[in-house]
């Protein structure tokens, strides 16, 4: 079966989920002064970085097993590129050396991980209804400015997936978003935690000594919440993956 481009992208927002549990802010502000100065040091001696390249030489065809079911190569390969292609965009603007054999293993455990979701998600019986399936649609096909769902369905068969393909797909993430509802509960941040995270970020914003003006808390809150939200996801959805592992039988072949 081809996934191609939409498994990359279901594959990328899960990962961004199970990143937002590891999110530190006070690591992420040190990261900033970081990259400012190695980006300094670059401008000055005129260096550019040199594009680094999927390296995908020894992967095996089986490069993951979950309870019997194989991450085949091919799936492994296309979600690589995928992230291999943030990666290489984030360390062309850092200066830092991509390290691909530690992003080989974050793909793969991530695989397993989402692999372990759909199937608890089948053990628990969750179902995704057209209407649901349709909706979810239309938000890739916003997220992607491609126009109407029918628009994004038409470049994804382009890209060679089947409408029926690419709604089983979108069948089985609607299925785990209800999983990770069920196992994360009430993750609406209080008012005081929004203010909280405000106002670390103002502090951290007025330390680097930039011109950049500090917005607002009413302007700020709608996307600290977002954020929260997704950190509260991301915690509940890496605690369930650790549990649902433990008991699991995975096989790793990187």
């Amino acid at each position: 079966m081809n996934k191609k481009w939409l498994l990359s992208l279901l594959f990328v927002a899960f990962v961004s989920l199970l990143a937002a549990c590891g999110n530190d802010e006070e690591g992420a502000s040190d990261n900033k002064e970081k990259e400012k100065e190695e980006k300094t040091e670059q401008a000055e001696s005129g260096e550019q970085p040199e594009a680094p390249k999927p390296d995908l030489e020894g992967v095996p065809e089986v490069v993951a097993s979950v309870n019997g079911t194989e991450i085949k190569k091919e799936e492994f390969e296309t979600t690589y590129k995928g992230q291999f292609q943030q990666a290489a965009m984030q360390s062309q603007m850092t200066g830092q050396e991509l390290d691909q054999d530690q992003l080989k293993k974050q793909v793969a455990e991530s695989l397993v991980g989402q692999e372990l979701l759909m199937q608890e998600a089948d053990n628990r019986e969750f179902t995704a209804s057209e209407k649901e399936v349709n909706q979810t649609l239309e938000e890739l096909a916003k997220q992607q400015q491609v126009g109407s769902a029918d628009e994004f369905l038409a470049a994804l068969e382009e890209q060679g997936m089947s409408e029926k393909e690419v709604r089983s797909q979108i069948q089985t993430q609607v299925k785990i978003d209800k999983l990770i509802a069920e196992e994360a509960g009430d993750v609406k941040p209080s008012e005081e935690e929004i203010k909280e995270a405000y106002d670390k970020m103002k502090e951290q914003q007025e330390s680097m000594d930039t011109e950049q003006e500090v917005p607002s808390y009413e302007e700020a809150k709608p996307t600290i919440e977002q954020q929260l939200t997704r950190q509260k996801e991301g915690q509940a959805t890496q605690k369930l993956v650790d549990k649902l592992r433990e008991d699991a039988e995975v096989t790793v072949n990187l």
